[in-house]
């Protein structure tokens, strides 16, 4: 005797597409909170100008839920935010004043990236906001280190197309991130989270050749470095001594 299918009754229909539907929305959100801390970890100046004309012009749609991000479109913001790229645009692509660059921008950018993702969140409960804003903040910061210190190492190349070519593609890669993640957010996820596997990986890498570059530096100044230590009290005694000699000799 065979048996009927149970047909499922509109009210579970219903549930179904609702639970897909938000964990849509989930994946998103989480594709556009990964991506922001991400790209503003390489350049959170080019990534608040590009999407702040994208979303003035309406080239993209926001989710519902990430509505509060429409204040980048404002144009005092984008105005802001074109400047200190162009600024840095340049800064970017002259040898160890790019580095300098990363030095000033290692608070900036992780603290960029968690006010960005707390508004791609949107209306969400304060401890939601406060452990998103600390993963973006830790994701964007790792992103920076790597960035930071792969330019360090470019930077001991004599010639500087090396240096032009590194900034040209961390800009390309910012573009390219922000497309994937307006348009596809739920690939834009997958790949960012490819991406800091890699971060993670190679981070250590990196440190250890930056070190031995510190190390190798601080040889070459450490006798320089003695030689002024030792002639310091020299300096020192040189203002006492012609002191005596006016008192002795009074005119």
């Amino acid at each position: 005797m065979c048996r009927k299918k149970k047909t499922a009754t509109p009210a579970l229909q219903s549930r179904r597409i609702s639970f897909t539907l938000r964990r849509m929305e989930i994946l998103t959100i989480l594709g556009i909170v990964l991506g922001f801390a991400t790209l503003a970890g390489i350049n959170l100046y080019l990534t608040v100008f590009v999407t702040g004309v994208a979303l003035h012009f309406q080239w993209v749609a926001l989710p519902e839920v990430a509505e509060k991000l429409t204040v980048l479109g404002n144009p005092w913001i984008i105005a802001v935010s074109g400047i200190l790229y162009f600024l840095q645009f340049f800064a970017d692509k002259i040898p160890w004043v790019d580095s300098l660059n990363d030095t000033v921008h290692t608070i900036i950018r992780p603290v960029g990236a968690m006010l960005l993702a707390v508004l791609a969140l949107g209306e969400a409960h304060p401890v939601i906001e406060v452990v998103t804003a600390l993963l973006a903040g830790t994701v964007a910061l790792a992103v920076h280190a790597s960035k930071a210190g792969a330019r360090l190492l470019v930077n001991t190349s004599p010639e500087p197309f090396s240096n032009v070519a590194a900034s040209v593609g961390e800009d390309a890669i910012v573009l390219g991130g922000l497309g994937l993640m307006w348009w596809h957010p739920v690939v834009a996820a997958i790949v960012v989270m490819i991406f800091l596997v890699a971060v993670v990986a190679i981070l250590p890498w990196i440190f250890r050749r930056v070190f031995r570059l510190v190390r190798w530096f601080w040889q070459r100044l450490k006798p320089q470095v003695k030689t002024i230590v030792a002639d310091m009290p020299n300096y020192c005694k040189e203002p006492s001594t012609s002191q005596d000699d006016n008192a002795e000799n009074p005119q």
